[in-house]
């Protein structure tokens, strides 16, 4: 069975190579050339469009980073709306707004069907196959999509059977990942301007009540000064905590840490706009003329 992958970017390549690694064939497309080339080079056939994938593939899987661009995927000129046949099966595992995941699905042709199943794991989970799926769709879908699903995740959830569910549960996630972010790089700091060497901060959190692949992965890239191309860019994160903000708004729900954590991203991505998540260290650090290294905490004024 041929299956395609739309958007090859960090995440999307992850899908492409262990869908190749399970014994799938993989017809990939990407709108940067360096991406196109990456997927050749894996061992992907590569298509001009999504028609092109569309017409060779009863499965396809959409990593792209907004709901405006999966909407282009699917609905606009060669798009897969247009090319898949009877039975076509989308897996939306981008991560979008609930409504707009509700309103593709209601938008699709009757012959097709969608997938609601935004992921989480990050770079080391979409390139190790070990993916958490948050999977929204019919038994019978979800059935068909097992297979290849299986191939990129390490845990399948069913949250649900309508789209949008499966981005609403992202939503939440987020709301609290992006919380753990922000006191981790706040924890960091406090302990650069105290003195503290990062691996003793390292040591003791990752073995603590508050240790988990969050925090310690996050830290890790601090001390060792990794702030870009961990394959975390913070534009995503970025995106993804204005979701959660979005549906609290929704809901009426306040939500104040995560707002908090909003705006420590936000400040990130303004003073570092290609840096990854951790950067947003950076900033707390240059306000308090401290920094956070493996051996040593080292003061800058």
């Amino acid at each position: 069975m041929a299956i395609g992958v739309i958007g090859a970017g960090d995440m999307g390549s992850g899908l492409a190579r262990n869908l190749l690694n399970a014994g799938f064939d993989v017809i990939g497309r990407d709108l940067l050339a360096h991406r196109m080339a990456a997927l050749a080079q894996m061992g992907a056939s590569r298509a001009d469009d999504a028609a092109t994938i569309g017409r060779a593939c009863d499965i396809v899987f959409i990593m792209v980073m907004t709901g405006a661009e999966v909407r282009d995927v699917i609905f606009g000129a060669d798009g897969l709306a247009a090319s898949m046949a009877e039975g076509g099966l989308i897996v939306l595992t981008a991560t979008i707004k609930p409504d707009e995941a509700r309103q593709i699905a209601a938008d699709l042709p009757a012959h097709l069907d969608l997938i609601d199943s935004p992921v989480s794991g990050g770079f080391p989970g979409a390139q190790g196959g070990t993916l958490t799926m948050m999977a929204a769709g019919s038994d019978d879908a979800l059935a068909r999509a097992r297979p290849a699903m299986e191939a990129v995740s390490a845990v399948i959830h069913q949250v649900g059977t309508a789209p949008g569910q499966g981005q609403t549960v992202k939503a939440c996630l987020q709301s609290l990942i992006g919380a753990q972010f922000s006191a981790t790089f706040e924890a960091a700091a406090l302990a650069a301007k105290a003195g503290i060497p990062g691996q003793v901060i390292s040591d003791v959190f990752s073995t603590s009540s508050a240790g988990c692949g969050v925090v310690n992965n996050a830290l890790e890239k601090i001390i060792d000064r990794q702030f870009e191309g961990t394959g975390s860019h913070i534009n995503t994160m970025h995106k993804d905590l204005t979701i959660s903000m979005s549906l609290g708004e929704g809901l009426g729900v306040p939500l104040h840490t995560a707002a908090a954590a909003m705006q420590v991203f936000h400040a990130g991505r303004t003073r570092y706009p290609d840096g990854d998540n951790w950067v947003c260290t950076r900033v707390i650090e240059e306000i308090i003329g401290a920094e956070l290294h493996r051996d040593f905490a080292k003061a800058t004024r």
